[in-house]
């Protein structure tokens, strides 16, 4: 499953996600991941959620991304969820180019049985559809 959390710069998205990663963390039976694109809210996840900076392993395109993920979920079986901070500037892609990605993830997704949850800076009345469909 993936849902998306949007909106424009200063609006919560972030608050909003680290309060979601820590609830899910807390009731978790399984291991939780945070993606974020700095250290900056290293200290605001529970303690038992894996944090990764992911700009320390240079993601440059939307097709290292998804082989970043995988390596993630093949070298972790206990992988339940993942929460994704920044979501277009971690893949290096505007709104329209993430379209696959999305569609990579729901497949990881059902496949391994990992919720996605992605922070999209952006006004939700202007996401496309692909996306749309996934805003909590």
């Amino acid at each position: 499953m993936i849902q998306v959390i949007a909106g424009k710069k200063g609006s919560g998205k972030t608050k909003r996600l680290i309060d979601l990663t820590n609830t899910t963390a807390r009731d978790a039976v399984h291991d939780v991941i945070f993606l974020d694109d700095d250290n900056r809210y290293m200290f605001d996840v529970d303690h038992k959620v894996r944090f990764i900076n992911a700009e320390e392993y240079h993601i440059s395109n939307t097709d290292m991304f998804i082989g970043f993920l995988c390596g993630i979920l093949s070298s972790n079986f206990d992988v339940g969820t993942v929460f994704v901070d920044a979501f277009l500037k971690l893949c290096h892609a505007d709104l329209a180019g993430t379209e696959a990605v999305v569609a990579t993830l729901e497949n990881l997704g059902t496949k391994h049985n990992v919720d996605f949850v992605l922070s999209v800076s952006a006004d939700p009345e202007e996401l496309p559809d692909f996306l749309k469909q996934h805003l909590i």
